[in-house]
């Protein structure tokens, strides 16, 4: 089978939380990235951009994270807070990607929106092309506002995905898939 196909028949996410070291090197997270942003982009607007977080970066933000839950439940036990915390160190690489839509425009946001995802499947299939496990979340953090303010995010951006790279640390079963009959039909 062709090596591509074969790529796209396999790819499967891997939980986060089931994710360990290695994770992808500055050259290959590179070549991710630039796979990444291989996608349709109706009027070459480039409706998205990507947050790297990698080694101390992501305890770093755990503080965010730490703090924003706090802010909205201020009642919760340590534990929970710091499960927040660590949100972000469960794999060696997380890539946040915006989706930084040109209000106004003749593009409609919808189009751009689907580019910003495109990007999202783009970063799976070349993680597991290289190798590495992936799993795009959105998690509650995506629509914090004290989140996004830390992020910088504009007031026409917003996060698409959260994608978490790195190995498995056991080896991922199949899940199921639905029958091409219960989702394919003839106009």
């Amino acid at each position: 089978m062709n090596a591509t196909l074969e790529l796209l028949l396999t790819r499967r996410s891997v939980k986060a939380i089931d994710m360990s070291e290695p994770g992808p090197d500055a050259a290959a997270l590179d070549t991710i990235i630039r796979c990444g942003i291989r996608v349709p982009d109706h009027g070459k607007l480039g409706p998205w951009r990507i947050l790297r977080f990698v080694g101390d970066r992501r305890r770093a933000f755990g503080e965010v994270l730490a703090a924003a839950w706090q802010g909205t439940h201020p009642d919760d036990p340590p534990e929970r807070v710091e499960r927040e915390r660590g949100k972000l160190e469960r794999a060696p690489v997380v890539l946040a990607v915006v989706s930084s839509v040109t209000p106004d425009h003749k593009i409609p946001q919808w189009e751009q929106q689907l580019s910003a995802g495109a990007v999202c499947q783009n970063l799976l299939l070349a993680s597991h092309g290289m190798g590495f496990h992936a799993q795009w979340l959105t998690e509650w953090f995506s629509y914090d506002v004290a989140v996004s303010e830390a992020l910088g995010l504009s007031r026409h951006e917003r996060i698409a995905g959260w994608i978490y790279i790195g190995s498995a640390a056991t080896a991922p079963a199949e899940r199921p898939r639905p029958a091409l009959e219960d989702v394919v039909s003839d106009w």
